[in-house]
């Protein structure tokens, strides 16, 4: 059963994707959108702060749904994060391919979209260590849930979006691993310690 209790470590969780968010994604424009969400509060954050996939899973839907009823005025988008799951890339892909059967099962295809971050991010054919991988490299296994009318506005209001990962590149290489290290953007919770059983 899903816990809808708030948690000292949901703040946690929530502070530190926010510090990436501003000291990241915002002030390395890594993401040309994400100020305005951020600025006009129209970003939902919930963690899910136990380890069963299932109940991510459950959560994930009812997010979804709720979205997708919301107006752009009160939520734009939601970062689903997960401090305690899926540390596994690999397994947090597998995860992913869930999600999408889910937006499927839901008819929210064309109306809403997964994307996704992870503490261990890699893309295919790159090196693990390789500063491109660090565009999608957040503090915690994360679920970003966007609306689609959201990302078409985005787009016309950015006639270059095409060019934003190629972008992104330059800079990351150019900021390096020490760079990187530097926005001291480390999870503070620790993955293999739960606030709570199961």
């Amino acid at each position: 059963m899903i816990d809808s209790t708030p948690h000292p470590i949901d703040d946690i969780a929530i502070e530190d994707t926010q510090k990436w968010l501003t000291k990241a994604v915002i002030d390395l424009n890594l993401c040309p959108f994400a100020k305005t969400v951020v600025v006009k509060n129209l970003i939902r954050y919930r963690v899910y702060s136990d380890n069963s996939l299932a109940e991510l899973l459950s959560l994930l839907k009812i997010e979804l749904m709720l979205l997708a009823h919301s107006e752009d005025s009160q939520i734009e988008t939601t970062l689903l994060i997960a401090p305690f799951v899926l540390q596994n890339f690999i397994e947090f892909n597998d995860f992913l391919d869930e999600a999408h059967y889910l937006l499927q099962e839901l008819v929210l295809e064309g109306v809403l979209q997964v994307a996704d971050f992870h503490p261990q991010y890699q893309f295919a054919g790159e090196a693990m260590d390789d500063m491109s991988n660090f565009t999608n490299r957040s503090p915690y296994p994360t679920l970003h849930l966007l609306k689609e009318s959201s990302i078409d506005r985005s787009v016309l209001a950015y006639p270059t979006a095409e060019l934003i990962f190629e972008k992104n590149m330059t800079t990351l290489r150019q900021l390096g691993p020490q760079g990187w290290s530097h926005l001291l953007l480390k999870a503070r919770l620790n993955s293999n310690e739960l606030p709570h059983s199961p």
